[in-house]
Formats: structure tokens, C-alpha cells, sequence
């Protein structure tokens, strides 16, 4: 009769000789380390991902309601700015001066068809922002090129202000709907 090996099977008998040449004592510290082993493999593999998940949910979650109020703040201003009453060129241009009267020196307005260059001249990085906002929503006019530099200031404490010129183009209506031109 031909006896076939199972590969393999030599070396469980081989392993399962040796177990039983040891003594209790050692079969037992053996048996231990294998339960801590495996236990390390569990931890490692499954708690451990999952606890450190939700170690930072919380953060995440305040992450990701700031994100969400960002977002629906926009939602609404980009709705605002939707409806509202477009302006005719005119109007736009009459409004775009006042404000720019209203921020002072820092800025001259050269009129060119439907595009208005604004020369910037050390005009403090607050008023421009703010004058950039009301620009685009009071006069409606939408920035199509920005050419700023820094300005250098005489003193360190000093706040950042700008130089350059801004491009501006008015809304393209000669007038507003239901009204005649």
C-alpha cells in the first residue's frame, strides 16, 4: 500500500511532540503569551482604530458644523445677491462715486465704457475690503482685474494698506426691467 503524505502533516506532529516534550509550567506561559498575542492582534485591528474614530468625532463634528454654518451663509448672501433690483449703468456709476467719495482720497475712479479703473493709493486693507464689498453690492459692479502691491509704511505698527489699480466692470444694462430707458 502507497501511504501519501498531507504536506504539512509531519510538521503538526513535529509541533505537537515538542508541546508535549514541555513541561506544564512552560505549556502554560506558552499558552499565555498566545492569548496576550492575540489579544494585541484584536486591540490592534479592531478597538483600536474604532476607539481613536471616536476619540476625534467630536472635533470633527464641531469641524464640520462651523463648515456647514460657512456654507449656509454664503447660500444666503449668494441668494440676496439674486434678488435684488439690478441696476442700470448709470445708477451703478452714480453709486460706485459716492462710495468711493465716501472712502476718500485713497481712490480715483477713470471711467472706460462698461470698465471703470479705480487707482488705489495707500488705502488701508479695511477700507478697501469694506469698499470692495458695498462696490459689489450696492453699485453691483464685479472686480475683473487687481493689480495691488503692498504699501511700505514709515512705522512697523502701522496697518497694512495698498497701492495699484482695480478694474470694475458696471452692470450691462442701459436700464433696469419696467423702467424706460
Amino acid at each position: 500500500m502507497n501511504a501519501t503524505r498531507i504536506p504539512g502533516h509531519s510538521t503538526r506532529d513535529a509541533l505537537r511532540a515538542r508541546w508535549q516534550a514541555l513541561s506544564s509550567s512552560e505549556q502554560r506561559s506558552l499558552s499565555a503569551l498566545a492569548w496576550v498575542l492575540c489579544l494585541a492582534l484584536v486591540y490592534s485591528v479592531a478597538l483600536s482604530p474604532a476607539w481613536q474614530t471616536l476619540k476625534h468625532s467630536q472635533a470633527q463634528r464641531e469641524q464640520l458644523s462651523q463648515q456647514l454654518a460657512q456654507m449656509q451663509a454664503l447660500q444666503a448672501q449668494a441668494q440676496a445677491l439674486q434678488q435684488r433690483t439690478p441696476l442700470s449703468r448709470d445708477e451703478a456709476l452714480r453709486t460706485l462715486q459716492s462710495l468711493s467719495n465716501a472712502a476718500g482720497s485713497g481712490l480715483q475712479l477713470t471711467v472706460q465704457g462698461e470698465r471703470v479703473s479705480v487707482q488705489v493709493k495707500a488705502l488701508p486693507a479695511s477700507a478697501l475690503a469694506q469698499w470692495l464689498r458695498l462696490v459689489r453690492t450696492q453699485a453691483q459692479c464685479l472686480p475683473v482685474e487687481a493689480h495691488l502691491n503692498q504699501a511700505s509704511s514709515a512705522s512697523p505698527g502701522a496697518p497694512l494698506s495698498w497701492n495699484g489699480t482695480l478694474v470694475l466692470s458696471l452692470p450691462s444694462r442701459a436700464s433696469p426691467p419696467g423702467k424706460a430707458p
